[in-house]
């Protein structure tokens, strides 16, 4: 329920966070009785003990943003604690266990022995990578084994718990003003967005801009069908109308599911938009998918991450609608920190103005489809180092 609530796009902020803080009085707050004092705590540290708790040590997307921070981690000011919930290991787990100094399987361990474990290894801060995913332990995380507890970038919203401290993130994910639909404190960076990012091996160059040789534009998302709802598809089908001759490409695992593909070209079909205007692809890896598009375009109130990331980094501009806090601003975080807010929409109509915008002219696209990769390379975003140097500046913050 929590996890798909983020995408309902006919609810509030407010009403989604009341199922929040419903997961904590039913599930949270019992647990405080369970909570014990910790052996007296020193400030400043020499080394702090940073415990990552994930089920995602593994191929799986995370890998792009989690393997550059842990490689990046000062091990002389930091002890690196790896809580793998994990019931089988592959080639990418290895990776990860060259990267810290522990490596604890918790998969057999309950929560009141997991607990158990990271208090006796006195663990000063606990990094939830998980929230409402499957294989989480939040209810570890209920029953306070750090002094410190920290919640980021596997969930892009709250935990609802109140025993976590903080929500870490950025100033656009999470402007100031919508600190009350977080039950953490949220902790924003300052300098970098809410995450680094290093490209996969195998997604080659960029390649010429499409629309030059099909004489029409080519929109693209690459997305699950969840994002999908009736507000964007309205959206989307406005464009496809002012745009002459335009596709629309959809790359989803979903769409290998007849009934869930005929829906929504029944939907657009409603709109005015043919069949021949709808492209339908099921591509893994999605390179060469993401290298037969011209513009790619969000979905709201949830926005993509990893795939967002992707398309920029394969020559595609990409227009984000900015809304609800978090969630509905991952788009925005990490255009801000390319540089090119100018993408950014704070409206459905101007999204529709601001893709329509670009569309209309093939030598700008040409010219972005040349430089995005570069620039991405030289952003914030594809700075691990100086993204790690600034979470740890922040570890030693929320200590002290």
């Amino acid at each position: 329920l929590l996890f798909y609530s983020n995408y309902c796009p006919h609810h509030t902020s407010e009403e989604i966070f009341t199922y929040y803080q419903q997961f904590d009085n039913k599930f949270g707050l019992p647990l405080r009785k369970e909570w014990q004092p910790f052996t007296p705590i020193k400030k400043p540290k020499k080394k702090l003990k940073i415990g990552y708790v994930s089920p995602d040590f593994k191929k799986h997307s995370a890998q792009n943003f989690l393997l550059p921070t842990l490689a990046q981690h000062d091990h002389q000011k930091f002890e690196i604690y790896a809580f793998a919930e994990l019931s089988k290991e592959d080639h990418v787990t290895k990776q990860y266990q060259s990267y810290v100094n522990h490596w604890i399987p918790t998969q057999n361990l309950t929560d009141q022995q997991m607990v158990q474990k990271i208090r006796d290894m006195e663990i000063d801060i606990l990094v939830d990578l998980a929230g409402h995913t499957y294989g989480n332990r939040l209810g570890v995380f209920a029953r306070k084994p750090a002094p410190v507890s920290v919640t980021w970038l596997g969930y892009g919203y709250t935990t609802g718990l109140t025993a976590i401290d903080y929500f870490l993130t950025d100033k656009v994910m999470v402007p100031s003003g919508s600190e009350h639909l977080f039950s953490e404190q949220p902790w924003r960076l300052n300098n970098y967005g809410h995450c680094c990012y290093e490209a996969k091996s195998d997604m080659g160059d960029v390649g010429p801009l499409p629309a030059l040789k099909n004489g029409h534009i080519t929109f693209g998302t690459l997305t699950r069908a969840i994002r999908i709802n009736d507000r964007v598809i309205k959206v989307w089908a406005d464009i496809l109308k002012r745009v002459k001759n335009s596709k629309l490409m959809i790359n989803s695992e979903d769409f290998k599911k007849l009934e869930i593909l005929n829906l929504l070209e029944d939907k657009f079909n409603l709109l005015g938009i043919s069949n021949e205007q709808l492209i339908f692809c099921f591509q893994s890896p999605p390179w060469d998918t993401m290298r037969q598009i011209d513009i790619a375009l969000d979905c709201f109130p949830h926005n993509s991450g990893t795939t967002l990331i992707e398309h920029l980094y394969m020559g595609n501009p990409f227009i984000t609608y900015s809304n609800r806090p978090s969630v509905g601003r991952i788009g925005a975080s990490i255009l801000t920190a390319l540089g090119r807010e100018e993408w950014i929409a704070t409206s459905e109509q101007e999204y529709v103005d601001k893709v329509v915008d670009l569309a209309t002219n093939t030598a700008k696209l040409t010219t972005i489809r040349s430089s995005l990769r570069k620039e991405i390379q030289a952003s914030p975003i594809m700075d691990h180092k100086g993204f790690v140097r600034e979470l740890e500046q922040t570890y030693q913050s929320m200590w002290e």
